[in-house]
Formats: C-alpha cells, sequence, structure tokens
C-alpha cells in the first residue's frame, strides 16, 4: 500500500475529524458527524496498522481518534485517577517508541569514548594537555573516589540529581535545532574517554569501571534516552512525512515532553544510587548487582511495558491526558 496516497486521499476526512474534536460544543448534526468520522478514522487506523504497522500517520490518527472518543464516552475522571494511565501506559510508550534511537545514541557513546581513551592513552603529549603529572596522578588515586564522598550523600544525590536533569530537559528542549544534542553526546563520550584514559594510565581502571557501573547504567541509559528524544524533534522537522512541519512538531514534541517528565524520576533514582551506593563501604558485586538491577527494570519497563502498550494503539500523546484534565476542570 502506498501510505503518503492513502493518507493523501483521507485527509480531508482527518482535518474534520481533527476539528469536530476539537470544538468546545457541538450540535447534534455535528456529534454525529464526529461518530460517523470516528467509525470511518478507526477503520482507516486498522488498514495503516496492518499494512505498514507503526507509522507516523498512524500516529496522528490515533491521536485524533482518542480525542474524538473523549468528546462522547461519559464524563472526565479525576486527574489523579489518570495519573497511573500515564506511568503505566502513556511514558513506556514514549519511551518504547524511542528504541532504536536510544540504542544508537549508545552505540555512538561507547564507540567515541572507547576511541579517546584509546588516543590519550598511547599518547602521552595529548594526556598531558589535561594536566600536569602530579595533577593526573591525583584524579587517579584520590581525586576519583573521593568526588563521591566528599559531600553529604543527601545533598550530593541532590545535586547530581538536578544536574542530570537539566541535561535530560536541555536535550528534549533544543533538540529542534539539530547540533545541540549530537554536541552533549559528543562531549559527555569525550569526558568518559578522557577520565578512563587517566585512570588506565595511572593503572586505576578497574576502579573506573568499579565506581561508574552502580549508577552510571541506569544515569547514562537516561541521558541516551533524552538524547534519542531531542533527535526525534528534530527529525519531526526535518522529515514530517505527510503532516505539514508544525503538526509533526506539536504532536512529537507533546509526546516527548512525557518522555521528559518520566526521566526526572528516572535520574532521581540514578541519584540516590550516586548518592548512597557507589560510596558505600559493600561488597562491589552488590553495588554493581543493584546498578544493574535498576538498569534491567527501567529497560523491562521500556521495552516490555511499552511494547505492549504501543501494540494496543497507545502513541505517549499527552494530549489525552490534557483533554481528560481540562474535562474535570471545566465540569
Amino acid at each position: 500500500m502506498d501510505l503518503d496516497a492513502y493518507s493523501a486521499a483521507h485527509r480531508a476526512e482527518w482535518d474534520r475529524l481533527a476539528e469536530l474534536g476539537h470544538r468546545r460544543q457541538l450540535s447534534g448534526a455535528q456529534s454525529d458527524e464526529l461518530i460517523q468520522a470516528y467509525q470511518a478514522g478507526a477503520t482507516q487506523l486498522s488498514v495503516i496498522k496492518t499494512a505498514a504497522g507503526s507509522t507516523m500517520q498512524g500516529d496522528r490518527l490515533s491521536v485524533l481518534l482518542s480525542r474524538a472518543r473523549l468528546r462522547f464516552t461519559g464524563a472526565g475522571t479525576n486527574v489523579l485517577a489518570q495519573i497511573p494511565r500515564f506511568f503505566l501506559i502513556q511514558l513506556p510508550a514514549a519511551l518504547y517508541r524511542l528504541r532504536w534511537l536510544t540504542l544508537a545514541v549508545a552505540v555512538v557513546t561507547v564507540v567515541v569514548a572507547s576511541l579517546y581513551a584509546i588516543w590519550a592513552t598511547n599518547n602521552p603529549d595529548v594526556l598531558a594537555n589535561f594536566g600536569s603529572p602530579a595533577e593526573l596522578e591525583q584524579l587517579a588515586n584520590q581525586g576519583f573516589v573521593s568526588y563521591y564522598s566528599e559531600n553529604p550523600a543527601a545533598s550530593f544525590a541532590g545535586r547530581v540529581w538536578t544536574n542530570n536533569a537539566w541535561i535530560a530537559a536541555q536535550c528534549v528542549a533544543f533538540g529542534i535545532l539539530g547540533v545541540y544534542v549530537p554536541y552533549i553526546v559528543l562531549q559527555n563520550a569525550q569526558n568518559l574517554g578522557v577520565t578512563a584514559a587517566v585512570m588506565f594510565a595511572y593503572d586505576q581502571g578497574d576502579t573506573f569501571f568499579l565506581y561508574i557501573a552502580p549508577h552510571g547504567l541506569l544515569e547514562l541509559t537516561a541521558i541516551f534516552v533524552a538524547a534519542a528524544a531531542g533527535l526525534r524533534i528534530f527529525w519531526a522537522w526535518i522529515a514530517p512525512g505527510a503532516r505539514t512541519r508544525g503538526q509533526a512538531l506539536a504532536e512529537d514534541a507533546r509526546a516527548l515532553f512525557t518522555v521528559a517528565i518520566g526521566l526526572v524520576f528516572v535520574l532521581l533514582v540514578s541519584g540516590i544510587l550516586e548518592g548512597f551506593v557507589t560510596p558505600a563501604p559493600w561488597p562491589w558485586p552488590v553495588k554493581i548487582g543493584i546498578g544493574a538491577a535498576a538498569l534491567l527494570a527501567f529497560l523491562a519497563y521500556m521495552l516490555v511495558l511499552g511494547g505492549r502498550a504501543v501494540r494496543a494503539g497507545e502513541t505517549g500523546d499527552l494530549a489525552e491526558f490534557e483533554a481528560g484534565s481540562a474535562r474535570v476542570f471545566a465540569g
């Protein structure tokens, strides 16, 4: 099936469905028209999903159908009652849609960080650019480890949480610029690579991984997701498909704002791990095991729960949550 041709053929119907779904009041005739448009749109969405799977056109139509459904299904529920749906359906669905971009960002980060580490480790002149031998030795033998315990655990956890959440928010907010996210990804990879090079140069490579692993597994994954969200917004502007650029940006930005909210909580968990688990005097298998368990829990949330939500037709768009909230406050 030619998806673009199919979308173009039904564009007027979808635009009318969107118009009716946004109206504050409907006449009897308009209500009947909305129901008919909803039924037709549901059939068309089924055709798209059967022929092409998950697509931008299908996602847009799914959002329009969700809005229309809210117009002729019972009264809105309490806002607090919608919170479980946000965390159990909308957020994991939005994360799931970023899975391949997240993997790509992770691979790029690992490759670039490894290349930096190898280059700096094998070239003493390069390593010398990052400090004197005494400074680098102090970092490797004392500074790297003491960084995690020189401040009270609670204040340290709060500081790294807010810093990482701010970086994640910037990735999403400034993703449309195109260059900001690659800059953040490459800068992060360079910092990891240079730090690893210094630690390995002074025979502290094991210390580097032991102190990074407990919190870094989850923290870095969250940053990868934020970068993926920013790149997705940029791509919506570059290649909007059958939508206008304004529609593409609005729809993808709403769904990815869902991700930004969710990452605040994910990074809170990684901040707690960095403040309380990483510097704790526990056996390393225990600390790394806690970090690995946190990462596996997040991946299960993203891939298993998210995949199930997407297959059920969820887009991760905040529009339905916002519409339900508006009905509560308006009523």
